[in-house]
């Protein structure tokens, strides 16, 4: 027998389908069940790929006397954090206040109108490790509700309030300068962790927004500490157990401070963040090993990920056949299926070994620099990495034998924007046609089917678009359509981002007497929730308010509307001096402030695609690192794109570049050879 959960169009909701509860999906249905029966609501958030949120729903929710507990006392809810992120914050946050942390599954108990009142996040079915038994602490709630619901109002009317002033009471605003840049760079390169890369202890989670702002304080700045960091953390990612040496693509986090042993679970968002970091770092480097790395990454998106209409899932589970990691991991016999030379080889350079790293298996990495290891071996290094190749093909086909981990195949607006962004940047500085083609495809498929008269749908899933857009979708999917302008000079990709923003500036904007540039995460028409919230800080994703404000920024820069960029000025300063305080909760919107404190290097490309001095200055544009760089190009079909002023055309039969700064252009560029030390000069701190 199924439960309300079987229709529904999430993969976490359905994966709760058979479950004894009696499950509801959020929604009137259920609050007004609350209300009617005077039952408190047990909230219960999580998402398809979380390996707790597997293990609390086997031990709990599909135990029948638990299940008996929950339906005699409670109206249960079940939340997919992705679908409803809007949910998630709120009743995380109030979480994290009563019991000084947070995590999924998220368990909350809410009054009948949805006001929390406890909460905790994984609970076991036995008491354990300080935990309450999750029976134990049903009952003790539920008697609670009926004996002392006095005390437990009086609790609900301060969580109420602390929710209230959490939301409204954001930090004093403060001028934004080079110095704010500075501090911020400061704070980052004090903060890193010198002997493991990245910053902080265990548990780590990949730094991708901060590292990128680290390589633009570089750009700016020529710090080599700065681009050391970047370097360093990014090679301790990719070799570490948290990449996936042979698939390719991040895995959530590390559990310790090596990034050796991952938390399984491998999360679209995070590997288009990684691969635009891996982009820029290789613009600057030229490393052949970024590069691969790079490519591994995006391979795996488009192979694993990606939809056949062109967009991308969200995620792939921790755990295959109810083992965490069990497809990923690896033992010593496991690599007699090669030839013994290329075992020996293999086993070398991933540290595979009897006794293991991780319960007895191996969780794949690279603790000792290839190069020695190519001399440890007796090869060069280039011998190494093509006979790597051959073993990797082979490992890889074995590994496909294996039960995969489930796949959640929702279509996210914001992470889809995200990873649109990624392969734009890939596809041009590593001149790859076919990523161009997928990045474009991705876009016409939502511009179709979640976008609609400047309204953006949260997802496509089941077959249609589900649920309203929150800021990020938004302010996300028209990046993503900027970007997928500068690669196609195609003008309709740049009007539908600039709907978008005005949609932004009506919707999402605060419109509070002399309140400027703070944005609510939900629109103004959005479902009424006991708060209405907003998130300042980037978490595994760019808040919403940061990349509003680098798109009304990038708008500006485009369009030279002043106000745009008034509006983008007034949300970074909203931060305060939180910005360069806390730089790792801010890493994307310090990339935007760096926008607004340099300006952007403005390069309009004029010629025809597919002629060869076109190309080449195409090509010196898209090798170059250049931090905040806004492109357009005048092409045939298309006429003067944004930025460039009527008049500016190939000089005769000769395609142009022209480098530009507050719309104030230099010489145009016929020479691609010396593109990129313009490119480069123009990028520098400028006073």
């Amino acid at each position: 027998m199924v439960n309300r959960l079987a229709s529904c169009s999430s993969l976490y909701l359905r994966q709760h389908a058979e479950n004894p509860v009696d499950w509801y999906p959020w929604g009137e249905e259920a609050l007004q069940k609350a209300r009617d029966e005077g039952k408190p609501i047990l909230l219960s958030i999580g998402y398809a790929a979380c390996h707790w949120c597997h293990v609390m729903a086997h031990e709990s929710f599909e135990d029948p006397e638990t299940a008996a507990i929950m339906n005699e006392h409670f109206v249960n809810v079940k939340v997919d954090r992705e679908e409803r992120p809007d949910l998630d914050a709120i009743y995380m946050l109030a979480v994290q206040a009563m019991t000084g942390q947070g995590g999924w599954p998220l368990t909350v108990f809410l009054t009948p109108d949805g006001v929390p009142f406890y909460g905790g996040t994984y609970f076991p079915p036995d008491q354990r490790a300080g935990l309450p038994s999750f029976k134990k602490l049903l009952q003790a709630v539920a008697h609670a509700w009926r004996e002392r619901q006095e005390a437990v109002v009086q609790n609900v009317a301060r969580v109420r309030q602390y929710l209230e002033s959490a939301y409204r009471e954001l930090p004093a605003p403060s001028g934004l300068s080079a110095e704010t840049l500075r501090l911020a760079a400061r704070a980052l390169v004090a903060a890193y962790d010198r002997r493991y890369g990245g910053f902080g202890s265990a548990p780590k989670f990949p730094p991708s927004m901060a590292l990128d702002y680290l390589l633009v304080h570089w750009a700016r700045t020529e710090s080599d500490e700065c681009l050391e960091i970047v370097q360093n953390t990014f090679r301790a990612m990719s070799r570490g157990g948290i990449y996936d040496q042979l698939g390719g693509g991040l895995h959530r986090y590390s559990v310790d401070e090596r990034w050796l042993v991952p938390h399984f679970e491998k999360m679209l968002y995070d590997n288009a963040l990684f691969v635009r970091l891996g982009t820029h770092l290789w613009q600057i480097t030229k490393d052949p090993e970024i590069e691969r790395v790079v490519q591994q990454t995006v391979e795996w998106m488009l192979r694993e990920m990606r939809a056949p209409e062109g967009a991308f899932y969200s995620s792939l589970d921790a755990d295959s056949e109810g083992v965490e990691g069990k497809y990923y991991l690896w033992d010593w016999v496991d690599f007699e299926a090669l030839p013994p030379p290329e075992a020996e080889l293999a086993r070398t350079y991933w540290s595979v070994t009897r006794e293991g790293n991780f319960e007895g298996h191996n969780v794949l990495h690279v603790p000792h620099e290839p190069e020695a290891i190519a001399s440890r071996l007796g090869v060069s290094a280039e011998e190494l990495q093509l006979r790597l190749e051959v073993a990797r093909v082979r490992l890889l086909d074995l590994r496909s034998e294996r039960v995969p981990p489930a796949r959640d195949d929702k279509i996210v607006a914001a992470w889809n924007g995200l990873a649109i962004r990624a392969l734009c940047d890939a596809a041009r500085a590593f001149g790859i046609a076919h990523w161009r083609n997928e990045a474009l495809a991705a876009g016409r498929f939502l511009r179709v089917h979640l976008v609609a008269s400047g309204r953006v749908a949260r997802l496509f899933a089941g077959g249609k678009a589900v649920g309203t857009g929150m800021l990020e979708d938004y302010a996300s999917l028209a990046l993503a359509f900027l970007d997928l302008y500068a690669i196609s000079f195609d003008s309709s990709w740049y009007h539908a981002a600039r709907e978008l923003g005005e949609s932004i500036l009506t919707l999402f904007l605060e419109n509070d007497g002399d309140v400027r540039g703070r944005f609510y995460d939900t629109a103004s028409d959005h479902e009424a929730l006991i708060v209405r919230p907003r998130d300042l800080t980037d978490n595994a994703t760019p808040s919403g308010a940061a990349m509003a404000a680098e798109l009304l920024a990038r708008l500006a820069e485009l369009c030279n509307e002043q106000r745009l960029a008034d509006v983008a000025r007034a949300a970074v300063e909203a931060v305060g001096e939180a910005l360069f305080r806390h730089p790792l909760a801010f890493g994307h919107l310090l990339c935007v402030a760096d926008l607004l404190v340099h300006g952007a290097v403005q390069v309009g490309l004029v010629g025809t695609p597919g002629d060869a001095a076109f190309e080449r200055l195409a090509r010196s544009v898209h090798e170059t690192y250049v931090p905040a760089l806004v492109l357009t190009g005048s092409v045939p079909g298309e006429g003067v794109g944004p930025i460039l002023p009527e008049g500016r055309a190939a000089l005769g039969e000769q395609a142009a570049a022209y480098v530009c700064h507050h719309h104030v252009c230099e010489p145009p560029v016929t020479d691609w050879q010396s593109l990129p030390g313009l490119l480069r000069r123009a990028a520098k701190a400028r006073g």
